[in-house]
């Protein structure tokens, strides 16, 4: 039996939990819930922002076939609007981290064993290395773990197979702490924003002008 568009609507609306678990055993059913995960990627950075009820009524109305009731003029309009208030908030989010990360590292700064370097880079040797250091155009295979300096982990390589990639292929702060690691070893690396991913952050994961903390373990070099 299909979901009628208001349950379907309502459903999308029930917090994070209080849904039945839905099962992933067919092709379609993991492409639906696929479909469900990018949908809600894609809110997460303006979801303080959104009229839940309006939007599902939109949703609802949008499924049913149902015309909408409001006509492109409004729909600009209140676009426009829109894209005001999520600009000025980010402004004053990216404001806040720019704020928040100098503090962070000016304290750091002083934290024995830390390093910083004249790009602005910190880190903190965990292990020495005892092979070659990656050079430009090499690969290198490595564990790594990024939190925020709260500590909210938003991406790792541990529990599965170890990353490889390109040393050229990734933000600046992460290549130049590389570039002062050898096979064998593990640093810490505290990298600003301007070495990120800057005013624009990586939604939703990572805010505008966010300080990134990155544990590195470099296992190989081909």
């Amino acid at each position: 039996m299909s979901m009628r568009p208001a349950a379907l609507a309502l459903a999308l609306v029930v917090p994070a939990g209080c849904l039945p678990e839905a099962s992933l055993d067919t092709e379609v059913q993991q492409a639906s819930y696929a479909i469900g995960y990018d949908m809600g990627r894609s809110l997460a950075e303006i979801a303080d922002h959104v009229d839940m009820v309006a939007m599902m009524q939109g949703m609802s109305d949008a499924l049913g076939g149902i015309e909408s009731t409001l006509d492109e003029q409004d729909v600009e309009h209140a676009m426009e609007a829109f894209n005001e208030i999520v600009q000025t908030a980010r402004t004053e989010e990216a404001a806040v981290a720019l704020s928040a990360g100098q503090a962070f590292l000016a304290e750091n700064a002083a934290r024995e064993g830390v390093i910083t370097t004249a790009s602005g880079l910190q880190y903190e040797v965990l292990r020495e290395g005892d092979g070659a250091a990656p050079m430009p155009g090499q690969f290198v295979t490595l564990h790594y773990r990024g939190t925020l300096p709260d500590g909210t982990e938003f991406d790792t390589s541990y529990g599965g197979e170890p990353a490889t990639f390109g040393v050229g292929q990734v933000i600046p702060g992460f290549g130049e702490a590389l570039a002062l690691t050898r096979v064998g070893g593990h640093i810490r690396a505290f990298i600003p924003p301007d070495l990120g991913y800057g005013a624009g952050g990586m939604p939703p994961d990572i805010g505008p002008n966010q300080l990134l903390i990155f544990e590195i373990e470099l296992l190989a070099i081909e």
